[in-house]
This record gives C-alpha cells, structure tokens and sequence, in this order.
C-alpha cells in the first residue's frame, strides 16, 4: 500500500463524527497493525451493510428488510409513535428496552439557520401514517434545544386536528445529577416539567 492510500484511508476516517485526523491516524495503524483480526473482517463487514442495508419506507430506520423489524411486529403497540430526529435517537431508545410503541425518524428538525424547512423532513408520510387511523398518541422525543422546541410546537399545531394524546418526553435534572454542575436552562426546565409527588 501506497503512502496515499493510506492518507486517502486517514481521510475517509477522519470525516466521521467525533474523529480529527489524529483519532484517524491511531485507528488507521491500528488497522494495519491487525489486518487479519480488524481490517479484513471490517472490510467484510462494511461490505454487507452497503449491499443489504435499507431505509424502511415507514419509519426511516435502518434495517436489512423494508418495513423494519420494529415497523413489522406484530408484538409492538401499534396505536403510539414515538417520533425522533435521528436514527441514533431511535437506536438510543431501543437500547433502554422500555417503549414498546413504533417510531417516525424526521430526518432532523427545522431550523431557520441551516434553511431546514418542513418540507425537508419526513413530516408529511408522518401524517399520513395518522391520517390512516389507529394512532393514539405521539411522543414528540426531540431534542431539548431552540430548534427542537420550533420542531415539537410545529407539530403540536399541525396534527392537533386529529384529536391525538401528545407528549414530549421529561426534560430537566438527569439521574444522579447535581443542581451545582447543571446549567440554568437544565434547572430551569426541570423547574418548569416538576411534578406533583
């Protein structure tokens, strides 16, 4: 292998998230260092996910089959859809086991500053899965920023026709947390989401 080979590799990884070219560098080495146990099987396994992954067409999550599996079960609650920004979000759910509803990705959320629109996100297949009846409630789990917030009160406003039980999930003092290391918007919204006891 080449010198730009391995600099095109040291490239390629660098453009995830979370990695500089630094991080890209260790890992490239590593790599090197442990072709038969690391590289190869990486190669391999990249290969597959490009040649078998999909997009579910109702949903938006990732998956070898179109619906998903969590769209095609029969077990999950088909009368609650939690909707996130992201497939990670989704993914971060399904890690705590707890919902057992169904789930809309939006693709992101809007945002006057980078130009996001409604039109840009999967809002519109949203509503036709709650225009086909059955949906009960919408649990809007976006995140708690500016553009999140437009994002849940958008929402509240556009499908508050049809007569649906909206939620959004608690926001504020995260377990373990402690009131001197959280930032006033965190205690201020824990302030504002109290509950009676």
């Amino acid at each position: 292998m080449s010198g730009q080979e391995i600099e095109k590799l040291v490239k390629l990884i660098a453009k995830l998230p979370s990695l500089g070219t630094r991080s890209a560098r260790r890992i490239t080495l590593q790599l090197l260092k442990k072709r038969e146990s690391l590289l190869l099987p990486l190669i391999q396994s990249l290969t597959d996910v490009a040649e078998n992954i999909k997009t579910c067409e109702i949903c938006g999550n990732y998956d070898t089959t179109s619906p998903c599996s969590i769209c095609a079960s029969a077990e999950r609650d088909q009368s609650t859809i939690c909707v996130v920004q992201d497939v990670s979000d989704l993914w971060a759910m399904e890690r705590v086991s707890f919902f057992k509803g169904k789930y809309h990705v939006l693709g992101g959320v809007l945002s006057a500053l980078d130009g996001i629109t409604a039109e840009d996100l999967n809002i519109d297949s949203l509503e036709q899965r709650i225009s086909h009846g059955g949906i009960t409630e919408l649990i809007l789990a976006l995140p708690a920023t500016v553009d999140g917030q437009i994002t849940t009160h958008y929402l509240l406003s556009r499908f508050k026709k049809y007569n649906l039980k909206m939620t959004t999930l608690a926001q504020g003092i995260p377990m373990g947390g402690e009131l001197e290391y959280m930032d006033e918007g965190t205690i201020q919204l824990a302030l504002n989401s109290r509950k009676e006891l």
